[in-house]
């Protein structure tokens, strides 16, 4: 079956990011010259998603405005012949059909996921968090979807992390199918030190089967008191077979300080028309240091 869907959560509050995120989203705030989530946006159309759906909250509403058709901002551009500007605005408008689903209750991300069970029914679907980048010369999902072609089994993105910071992810036990993929035998969600050997950490990226709604519906609140997207990970690779993957690139969390001005720096590094000169000033700062 081809997965045609994608869901992205951007309910939460963006706590790590105040007073930055007090009035703006913090999927909004830019990398360079976009917002981290047109970032996440576009590695779902590059990987041939059809649909969208965002798990929004009350506030989220310029994450849907920022996808959305602006008349206003198209005739100012139009009659100031930016032209070129023009078209960017309203290429973003027509990158992927979006549906948003209310999440009105802070309830974790499993929750989250749960309420997009109606739009994606009986498929599998991809999720990517909203502010978890991955850069990659073939998109994070596209890499995925290549092994659920394979597999036609559940797929969590992993990436090695050291044994002293295990306890802020969750973690994936199990035997390994070949280089760089496991079979998933045990996860955990933010393991006390001491408690798994593995350093597996799972990242904003999975590939689910559509039972997974099903094992939501009755997972009881876990870790921080939230329904927990592990747990209901936990008893479904219980089920049937799940993989994880250690994907091909480099994964920012933009959604921590440190990890934004890291992604700030790869995707600057990156871009093509100021990356020359943005080389130019590192190596200035870097001789000041």
């Amino acid at each position: 079956m081809k997965i045609r869907k994608a869901v992205i959560p951007v309910a939460g509050l963006g706590t790590r990011f105040l007073p930055a995120s007090k009035a703006i989203p913090k999927e909004m705030l830019t990398i360079v010259d976009r917002p981290t989530i047109q970032y996440i946006v576009e590695e779902v159309v590059a990987s041939g998603i059809e649909v969208i759906v965002f798990i929004t909250s009350q506030g989220k509403s310029a994450i849907e405005n920022h996808f959305d058709y602006d008349f206003q901002l198209d005739t100012i551009l139009r009659q100031k012949n930016k032209l070129d500007l023009c078209e960017e605005i309203c290429h973003i408008s027509n990158l992927i059909d979006i549906i948003s689903v209310r999440q009105k209750k802070p309830l974790g991300l499993g929750h989250a996921i749960w309420t997009a069970k109606n739009v994606i029914g009986n498929e599998p679907f991809l999720v990517l968090l909203g502010d978890d980048l991955v850069l990659s010369d073939t998109p994070c999902c596209q890499q995925m979807l290549n092994l659920y072609d394979e597999f036609q089994e559940s797929v969590i993105a992993i990436q090695q992390v050291p044994e002293s910071e295990t306890h802020l992810y969750g973690i994936v036990e199990g035997e390994s199918v070949r280089s760089g993929l496991h079979r998933v035998d045990r996860l955990m969600e933010k393991p006390a030190p001491g408690t798994t050997d593995s350093n597996r950490a799972i990242i904003g990226r999975y590939l689910l089967h559509p039972e997974i709604f099903d094992i939501l519906e009755q997972t009881t609140p876990g870790h921080g008191g939230e329904i927990q997207l592990t747990d209901a990970l936990q008893a479904l690779a219980k089920k049937r077979s799940m993989y994880a993957y250690e994907f091909q690139g480099t994964r920012f969390d933009a959604g921590d300080k440190l990890g934004y001005l890291k992604a700030i720096l790869a995707f600057a590094l990156r871009h093509p028309t100021l990356s020359g000169e943005f080389k130019k000033h590192l190596k200035q700062v870097c001789a000041t240091l």
